[in-house]
């Protein structure tokens, strides 16, 4: 795209789809040619083949790096609205719209466009083959972590500092004993399942 005369091109992707509490967090970064060549050196790959010590190492060089940076995130009620691919894709938007850089063109991680009026391509496996996706996949997979983190102080009976809402055996022993949470994705099916109203029909 640089090579065609694009200007501006910002990454995007997001994390938190598969889980059943938490909010879904997507991030947008906008790299030059000089700090993608410095990121790629410095290993910066699709966030869920990295640790997470090596995720927030990536991650500050990543702001420290871009031309610009941002977060969206939507919550559980929103998501319980919306489906969580509405949701996703409008955490997307949100990041598009933090960026203190318009784009000219986005990149964007799978196979759906973003609701918003900028030329986009959406690209299969990006976060594999595009620095600037591996770039927001580290930034949103190290914000929402740590967001997980300080709402497990909140909830400590979920584990959330452990799990970070995926359906892990013990969150789901955890649901079952305490019930949902304000945090929960109450359209969820092994949260449904733990609702008193639902609980009959399964």
């Amino acid at each position: 795209m640089w090579s065609e005369g694009v200007q501006v091109v910002a990454g995007l992707d997001e994390v938190g789809r598969g889980c059943i509490a938490g909010p879904v967090v997507a991030s947008a970064v906008v790299l030059g040619p000089v700090s993608a060549k410095i990121l790629y050196g410095a290993g910066v790959r699709d966030s869920k083949t990295l640790s997470a010590a090596r995720r927030e190492a990536l991650e500050r060089m990543v702001r420290e790096c871009a031309l610009s940076v941002a977060v969206g995130v939507v919550w559980p009620e929103e998501i319980d609205r919306l489906n969580i691919l509405q949701a996703s894709l409008k955490a997307m938007a949100v990041a598009v719209a933090g960026l203190v850089l318009r784009p000219d063109m986005l990149l964007v991680d799978g196979n759906q466009n973003v609701p918003c009026d900028i030329p986009q391509n959406a690209v299969v496996r990006g976060d594999a083959c595009s620095v600037s996706i591996a770039a927001a996949s580290i930034v949103a997979k190290v914000y929402r972590d740590e967001l997980m983190c300080r709402i497990a102080a909140d909830y400590p009976e979920y584990l959330f500092h452990k799990n970070k809402g995926y359906p892990t055996p013990e969150h789901i022993a955890a649901l079952e004993l305490h019930g949902v949470s304000s945090v929960h994705r109450k359209s969820f099916g092994p949260v449904r399942r733990c609702m008193p109203q639902f609980a009959s029909l399964f």
